[in-house]
This record gives C-alpha cells, structure tokens and sequence, in this order.
C-alpha cells in the first residue's frame, strides 16, 4: 500500500514539474521573466527610498503563535494526532500567514519597501483595503524568499533520494561518529540539506538495532544539518546571500578554524557521550543483534543523480538573476534557476531507479512538513524583520561577538537567510576599522556567517534540514524529543561550545 501511494505521489509530482515548467515557458515566451530579470538588475543602481514605519511590535504576535503551536501541540494529548496530519499544519501556518496579511489589507497604514523584483515604496490606499501593500508583503515573503527556499530544498531532497547508502554496520559510537563527522564535512560541498539527506537513512539502518538513539539524530542536526556548512557559500542559505551581496566564493573558507574547533567538539562531545553513557545502557541482546545482523557499505542510485546534484550546485552559484554568468555579460531570466532545478528533479525521477526509492521508503512527507509550516513562517516573519530593519542599527550592535549573538539568537527562531541580510546590511552602515570585505568588516562578516550557520541548529526551525531529519527519523521509529526536550540538548551542548568558539574566535 505504501510503495502504491508513493508511485502515486511520485507521478503526481512529476506532472505537477511539467505542467510548471510549461507554464514557465509560455511566460518566456511573453517576455515576463526577462522583464523581471531587467527590473532587479537595473534595481541593483539604483538607491531609492526607503519605507517609513514599521508594523508595532504587536504584529510579531502570530510569529509567536505559530512557533507554538509547533512547539506546544506535538505535546498536547487532545491534538497531537491531528497535528501529525501535513494539511493541519498548512492550516494553522496559513491561517496565522493570512492574519498578518490581514493587518497590512485594513490597518496598516504606512508604506512598505516592495524587494521583489525590484525596489519600490508601497504606499497605503487613500481609503479602504491597502491591496498594494498587502500585495508587495506577500510578494517579500513568497516570491523572493519562500519560492527559492522551498525549490532548493526541494530539489536537493528529492535527487538525494534517489541515490542509497546501504548497509547495516556495528552501530558503535566510533562509526556513529565517523557518519556524523564525513556529514559535517560534505554538508559545505553539497549543502546542509544535501548531505542530511543523503546520509540519515543509512545512519537510522546502521542505529535500527539500538533502542537509545534520539541523541544521534540529535547530534546529526548539529553537525550535519547546521554547524558544519560555513566553509563554501553554497553550504548553507545565508552564505549564499552574502556571495550576492558581494563576498567572494572563497571568502568563507577563513572561517575554518572556527569551522574546525565547533565540530571537532561537537564530535567530541557525542562520542563521548555514546561511549560512556547511551551504549552501555542497550540491552545485551540488542548490542547481540547489532554486531551479527551487519552488512557492507553499498551505494546504489549514484547514476544520474550524482551529476544531477552536481547540475544543480551550479545552477545555484551560476544562474542568479541579480548577477552576470561569469566570462559574460548575461543575466539569467527571473526564476530560470528555479525551472532549471525542477528540470533536474524530473530528470531524477525519470531517470532514477524507483527500485532505489522503494528501498529507501522515499516519501514526500517530510519535505511536505516543510513547506507547509515555513509557507506561515516567511509571512509571519514580515513584521518582524521589518522591525528589525528599522531599529536595527540603534541596537548598538557593534562588535563581533555582539554580532554573531544578536544574529545566532535571531536565526534559531527566524530563517537565518534573511536574519543574516538584515544584520549584514546593519554592518554595512557601520564604520569599518581595518579589512573589509563587500563593505563590511571583515570580524563582523565572520561573526554574522557564523551565528547564522552555527545557531541555525538551536531549534528545529533555525534551518530547513532540521525539520526534514526529525520527520525522517519519526516516520522510522525513533522518538524524537519535543520542541522543548530538543532545546534542552541545545542550551546543554551547543551554547557552551559557541560560547567557547566566541571567546576564541571573534
């Protein structure tokens, strides 16, 4: 029944590409996403004004609400089982998207900054609905942030799924280890979203036998999901903004000491903990079972996915509008990357084994979660980065380490892409003291990439991945902990190791 409803899903999506991708080919045939493409180019010179006030403080209410509900109703015995249900979650994210909405329809009354595909000064309606400014806040959250967020994510979880890592090994704390180690190092090559896909299925086979496995997953978010995709632009979101906004590709890559010290830790700190104290605690005959049911590594599904995962790393370094191909004068269409990664995935789906997809118990499931809770998420967060664009200078942010925390405590609650703009964009005002790179100084640059990546991991909505993996991990069996029981592993482990990185680092 469940590989049935999986090829159905599967053939659903693949139409659904198709009909997209047709779709975006009428519209370049009517110029539209060439239009688009000349109007944020030539934004790019321009500086325009800017909006006035901010939305009051109030509106970051139904932010507020929203991370409760994801927090709160996991645990509530009245509405946990209805919560478990994708379209519950769409309705609770939606409607809270919808309240935010709402305000900007009927009351606020103030111009907003429309980003999206250019720069423009939304003015309120002289009497009634504001449709305008409603219209230029959904334009910020869906088009520029939520539609390119949710087609890589997408498009990563969908091709990884498509290659297998399978095996069965003695799930010791050095080979727990070893996997959580290897995924914090591909995570900045082929992107946190990357390499947790590809590796949390065949860590969750090599733990199946284990009964204590919570904190490996746990520590998998860490490493893989988070912490170790800071050394390459393409290795996390916010990175990638900044190679935008003009930091050099390679730029990150000083930022491997700091790289180094947080993940050696971090994979210090897990073995330690499964070696003293997860381990011995499993049952003799499981520890049995784990060390005679065991299997060699086998990798199936490389053929065409590895070439499609390498197709689409240079589809996002290469095809951003906002910037020439290298070695020409061209910009690519507004969301032409966007079809090309959709292209892949279809590419991965027709090409692909669905015999490997069996086999990996592939679903949509997880990355529907996703989508369906950050669709609320960007809309919400309207407000609140408004907010933060107005007073964020007069914070009195200035040092390196008042950078990374302000913008590390922000990017646990907030997507930590647009956190790390706005705190990149505060330090582009400040005065600059010694090297800089894209106009700001270099120790701050440092600091806000790093809190992004780093704190990114604090809650399961920091980054993208995070949820993904908690989804995965449940729909294999493993009790994952709650939102709160999640915190709980990260005010223990994590803060005192950034704490510890801070001090020596910035």
């Amino acid at each position: 029944m469940h590989d049935a409803h999986a090829a159905d899903a599967t053939r659903h999506c693949l139409a659904g590409i198709i009909l997209l991708l047709a779709a975006y080919a009428v519209a370049a045939v009517a110029g539209w996403p060439q239009h688009g493409r000349d109007l944020l180019v030539g934004a790019q010179a321009a500086h325009g004004d800017h909006a006035g006030a901010a939305p009051p403080v109030a509106m970051v209410l139904p932010f507020c609400l929203l991370l409760a509900a994801i927090a709160i109703l996991p645990l509530t015995p009245r509405w946990s089982h209805w919560w478990e249900h994708n379209s519950s979650k769409l309705l609770v994210a939606g409607g809270l998207g919808l309240v935010t909405l709402l305000y900007y329809l009927f009351f606020h009354r103030h111009a907003v900054d429309l980003h999206f595909p250019t720069h423009a000064v939304v003015g309120p309606a002289a009497s009634g609905p504001s449709w305008g400014v409603a219209g230029a806040v959904l334009a910020n959250a869906f088009l520029s942030e939520y539609v390119p967020f949710i087609v890589l994510l997408f498009a990563l979880y969908v091709i990884t799924g498509g290659v297998r890592i399978e095996g069965d090994l003695v799930a010791t704390p050095t080979v727990n280890t070893a996997f959580l180690g290897i995924g914090a190092v591909a995570a900045s090559f082929i992107g946190t979203t990357g390499a947790a896909m590809l590796l949390v299925r065949p860590l969750l086979e090599t733990n199946r036998e284990r009964r204590h496995v919570a904190h490996t997953l746990v520590f998998f978010i860490f490493l893989v999901c988070n912490c170790g995709g800071c050394l390459l632009p393409i290795g996390d979101p916010p990175l990638f903004l900044g190679y935008l906004e003009g930091v050099d590709f390679l730029w990150t890559l000083n930022l491997w000491k700091p790289w180094l010290f947080t993940n050696a830790t971090l994979l210090a700190i897990y073995w330690a903990w499964d070696t003293f104290y997860a381990h011995p605690r499993e049952a003799a005959p499981d520890v049995a079972r784990d060390e005679s049911q065991t299997t060699r590594l086998r990798i199936s599904g490389l053929l065409p996915n590895a070439p499609l995962m390498a197709a689409v790393i240079a589809a996002v370094a290469l095809l951003d509008p906002s910037k020439a191909v290298p070695g020409t004068a061209w910009h690519p269409w507004m969301f032409l990357r966007e079809a090309t990664l959709l292209a892949l995935v279809a590419a991965s789906i027709v090409l692909g084994s669905p015999d490997v997809r069996r086999r990996n118990g592939f679903s949509f499931g997880a990355i529907l979660e996703v989508a369906a809770l950050f669709v609320g998420i960007f809309v919400c967060m309207q407000p609140a980065l408004a907010l933060l664009h107005e007073r964020g200078a007069s914070l009195g942010i200035d040092s390196a380490r008042a950078f990374f925390w302000a913008t590390g405590a922000l990017s646990s609650v907030l997507d930590n892409a647009p956190t790390y703009l706005v705190f990149f964009k505060t330090a582009q005002a400040l005065p600059a003291v010694g090297a800089t790179m894209a106009d700001v100084a270099v120790d701050r640059l440092a600091a806000i990439s790093l809190g992004a990546v780093f704190l990114g991991a604090m809650t399961y909505i920091g980054n993208g991945p995070n949820f993904m993996v908690k989804a995965i991990a449940e729909q294999a069996g493993v009790r994952m902990p709650s939102f709160f029981g999640y915190l709980l592993y990260s005010f223990g482990v994590l803060l005192p190791v950034f704490a510890a990185m801070s001090f020596l680092f910035l």
